[in-house]
């Protein structure tokens, strides 16, 4: 499969990312990893979600997503060296103090998103909006520092 590089984070990726906002929500666990399944078979290797997807749909509250990739991951080990994690931070998940781009916020969905994605490492990890509420609109602070045992995004952007 052909690669592009990725503007300036240092890898390339084939020319289609996968857009996971549909798991947990209009299809079942079942279908999200045969489609992933898919994907990768057919040489494509980045994964894009969200912290907040599937908020919307009810009896959800966020995470979805990420948690069906990360339970796709753990159940094929080797797989997350052969593809690309992109998650965002910033969308309201409903509770308090839980949205936007605040320094105090990301650090912390930065270790639901790894817990849930079930890894240790964000391949590209962004803001899903501006943020009104936070000076220059986004994170001033510069990239999370994550829990223990848990290492950083590989590149970020606001």
């Amino acid at each position: 499969m052909m690669t592009r590089p990725l503007g300036k984070t240092g890898f390339s990726i084939a020319p289609l990312v996968f857009g996971g906002n549909v798991f947990g929500w209009t299809i079942d666990e079942k279908t999200s990893f045969a489609l992933l399944d898919a994907f990768v078979d057919h040489g494509f290797d980045a994964i894009d979600t969200a912290d907040v997807y599937s908020r919307w749909a009810e009896g959800n509250q966020g995470g979805e997503s990420e948690t069906i990739i990360g339970r796709w991951l753990q159940a094929r080990p080797g797989m997350r060296d052969k593809v690309k994690i992109f998650t965002k931070v910033g969308s309201d998940l409903g509770l308090p103090g839980h949205k936007g781009l605040s320094k105090a916020w990301i650090q912390q969905a930065v270790d639901d998103s790894l817990r849930r994605l079930n890894t240790d490492y964000i391949d590209l990890y962004f803001s899903h909006w501006p943020d009104p509420q936070t000076p220059g609109g986004g994170n001033a602070g510069g990239l999370p520092q994550p829990a223990a045992g848990r290492k950083n995004p590989r590149d970020g952007g606001l």
